[in-house]
């Protein structure tokens, strides 16, 4: 074996040491990758459950708008008395327009039932797949990866919208 060079001991904890601190980077990579997308599906949750699995349906019309919130009458399809409420600004097109929603308990706020309203709901879990796209580009170097994680992120802000 002609050639062949023993490396010194100083050397050889040298790559030892580097090669730990590119798994820990991918670990910790890994880990705040999860971990947004687990924050982002946690906020997103009650929005979700409320639009798909709420009793209080009914149908809301936007009378007046606000920087952040609409409000108008709410009248529920079981019955009852109308009420006001108020719903997300990004939910309404403004005034005028009318809409299935869904009541949360105990409050006068409502959410848009529906795929619409699935999609506005899922508003955390599309910017937590956004950020996750960095962490598995850089962090990973997951390439394709991070970029479907981009597309699925700007298609759950874009396609509400559209739906509107």
């Amino acid at each position: 074996m002609v050639g062949r060079v023993r490396r010194s001991r100083a050397r050889r904890a040298a790559e030892s040491a580097f090669g730990l601190l590119l798994l820990l980077k991918a670990v910790v990579a890994g880990a705040l990758v999860v971990a947004l997308l687990a924050a982002g599906v946690w906020v997103s949750w009650d929005g979700v459950r409320d639009a798909l699995a709420s009793d209080a349906r009914g149908t809301m019309t936007v009378r007046s708008c606000t920087q952040s919130w609409c409000s108008g009458p709410f009248t529920p399809v079981s019955g009852g008395a109308a009420r006001v409420v108020r719903v997300d600004r990004l939910v309404s097109r403004g005034t005028g327009q009318r809409f299935a929603v869904a009541s949360r308990p105990g409050t006068s706020v409502v959410v848009r039932t529906g795929v619409a309203g699935v999609l506005f709901a899922l508003r955390s879990v599309a910017g937590a797949l956004l950020l996750s796209a960095l962490a598995l580009w850089v962090g990973l170097g997951l390439r394709r990866w991070a970029w479907g994680a981009a597309a699925l992120g700007v298609a759950l802000i874009a396609v509400p919208f559209a739906l509107g």
